[in-house]
């Protein structure tokens, strides 16, 4: 349970701040394209089984290998890509402190 929370709480709050402190004038539009992060999930599908408790997803899936995250961190360097990249990292922070706390 507590697991889950800092997880979810990682997807959904860390991006809100963010949006909140950095992005005052357009905080929604913001919020939203970094919450599009999550659509690199998608990648689970690939997986047998598609859900494993037990699973650690850095680099395992492959929009979550070391290469992916490489790529996601040149992101943020644009102005025009930076809230993507945003959302991607942010993404992979939770997944990073999931792994870290199975």
């Amino acid at each position: 349970m507590q697991q889950s929370l800092i997880h979810y709480g990682i997807h959904f709050g860390l991006p809100l701040i963010v949006a909140i402190v950095f992005y005052k004038s357009y905080w929604l539009k913001a919020y939203g394209i970094m919450i599009l992060g999550m659509l690199i999930d998608l990648d689970h599908l690939l997986a047998n089984p598609i859900f494993d408790p037990n699973r650690c997803s850095i680099n395992f899936h492959p929009l979550h290998s070391y290469f992916a995250i490489a790529m996601y961190l040149v992101l943020l360097i644009p102005k025009k890509t930076r809230l993507i990249g945003l959302g991607l990292v942010i993404h992979i922070i939770a997944d990073i402190a999931d792994c870290g706390l199975m």
